[in-house]
């Protein structure tokens, strides 16, 4: 069952032509109150990633919501990026017109931790869809942000196998000192990891459905997704790509859609052949509380009726609360 009151969340995200879906569902869903997009370096370079989010909201009509940079870097390890998936731009695919919504002055670490404060305690959800470095500074910048925060959904990590390296998924890979400063976190933490977003996938049937809507932000979509399409073909052997960062936002919004196991998480930091890696724990083996809520299945049909509503409802001028 859906609230009435929408749900207040700041979107931390390092677009990505996933990333973009999940901006797209957050501003085009009644259920959502977007309070912020904050932008961290992870699938390409942070300039790059911010005026990628630019490009959306301007395509989006996402005018009043505000646009804020953050962490240029992992806490201490050099920036990996994701060109072999998403371009040399980090949002390959469409002809992008000059973006028109501004970037807000000012550092996301910051703004995440005023829009926290400023919130009444467990009204703001954190949702990180890049690596993890905005939300760890801010935890270490800004502690009694933590119990204020309603919970954390995030994109990331894997309970199986990651796309990095065997044992590591990309956001968690490229800095896992930030996730574990997040995991460690005395907060609710739901972790939707590639085991759920793999069942996200973007089939030819459901690019079709948001081709019919031939609005710009439904063709905007569509080139998207038929970039992401061939590089996940050519460099994962996808048949259609897993659209991974929409599925925190619809956990958000209607959390049926995502069914999800207690588990305790451990991120690994110093392992050789494993860092990055999302150690989850169902059974309690290791002596800690299964305070972590893991993603384990999605419903494809609603996911997906939910994702196209919203870009019907962006590419209509719907508000942006």
């Amino acid at each position: 069952m859906r609230e009435t009151v929408p749900r207040k969340i700041i979107l931390d995200c390092d677009p990505g032509h996933d990333d973009a879906m999940a901006i797209i569902l957050a501003a085009g869903n009644p259920d959502i109150s977007l309070q912020a997009i904050t932008t961290v370096a992870g699938n390409q370079t942070l300039p790059k990633v911010t005026l990628n989010a630019q490009r959306v909201c301007t395509v989006a009509g996402i005018t009043n919501v505000p646009v804020i940079a953050g962490c240029a870097g992992p806490l201490v390890r050099p920036l990996v990026v994701a060109p072999d998936i998403h371009g040399e731009s980090g949002l390959d695919g469409p002809q992008w017109p000059e973006p028109t919504v501004p970037v807000t002055p000012g550092h996301a670490v910051d703004a995440i931790i005023d829009l926290v404060m400023a919130a009444g305690e467990g009204e703001m959800t954190l949702v990180p869809t890049g690596p993890l470095t905005n939300i760890a500074m801010a935890v270490r910048k800004e502690p009694r942000l933590v119990p204020r925060v309603r919970e954390v959904v995030l994109m990331g990590g894997a309970y199986t196998r990651g796309n990095v390296t065997p044992a590591a998924e990309f956001n968690i890979y490229v800095d896992p000192e930030a996730a574990d400063i997040v995991f460690s976190a005395d907060w609710s933490v739901t972790m939707v990891g590639l085991d759920l977003t793999h069942q996200a996938r973007a089939t030819s049937a459901v690019v079709d459905r948001i081709a019919a809507l031939d609005t710009p932000v439904a063709r905007m979509v569509v080139d998207l997704l038929h970039f992401f399409g061939s590089s996940y073909q050519q460099e994962q052997g996808f048949e259609a790509p897993p659209v991974h960062d929409p599925t925190a936002v619809a956990r958000v919004i209607n959390p049926a859609l995502v069914e999800c196991a207690d588990a305790f998480v451990a991120v690994e930091t110093m392992g050789k052949w494993t860092a990055g890696m999302t150690v989850t724990d169902f059974r309690g083996k290791l002596g800690f509380p299964l305070a972590a809520h893991v993603a384990t299945r999605l419903d494809f049909d609603g996911f997906w009726s939910l994702m196209i509503d919203a870009i019907a409802a962006v590419g209509q001028g719907a508000a942006v609360s």
